[in-house]
């Protein structure tokens, strides 16, 4: 399984923000701007602390079971892969839906005198924020998953002792 790589995730947020500045203003001129809802960053949150929770879960096991505590609860290597993965995906969808919202929020300062506006700018910076603690998190629970790297240097042959 491959790595995050904080370049792909920042091109990402990169290109639906300025995709989605154009648009705004696009739509802006051809009529109604629709709005960025509330729950926006409310469920990014949401999914951050889940992420969170979940990677501080699996290192507290992880540790215990390293330790060799009595009745530690072992972490079965399928489970964290599908943490890993989910880990993943959610940063991917964060960082285009930051994206998305962060070029809306751009737009949106603008008119910040309209209180309205002012709001949704608000919304969007908001969703921003709660994308980059999506990132932050899965990132986390990507490096609490982590094996300890190999000896092998990709050959196929281990190396003489």
């Amino acid at each position: 399984m491959k790595q995050l790589r904080l370049g792909v995730l920042a091109g990402l947020f990169v290109v639906a923000g300025i995709l989605s500045w154009a648009g705004t203003r696009l739509w802006d001129s051809v009529g109604t701007l629709p709005s960025v809802p509330l729950a926006a960053p409310i469920v990014l949150a949401a999914i951050a602390a889940v992420l969170t929770a979940t990677a501080l879960s699996l290192r507290a096991r992880l540790r215990a079971q390293r330790e060799r505590r009595p009745g530690a609860k072992g972490v079965e290597p399928l489970m964290a892969a599908r943490a890993v993965v989910f880990g993943q995906a959610s940063a991917l969808v964060a960082a285009l839906v930051s994206g998305l919202y962060g070029g809306a929020g751009v737009f949106l300062l603008g008119f910040l005198d309209i209180p309205a506006r002012r709001d949704q700018a608000i919304y969007a910076g908001f969703s921003v924020l709660a994308g980059i603690a999506v990132i932050a998190a899965a990132i986390f629970l990507e490096r609490v998953c982590k094996l300890p790297e190999d000896e092998d240097d990709g050959t196929g042959q281990v190396p003489a002792r």
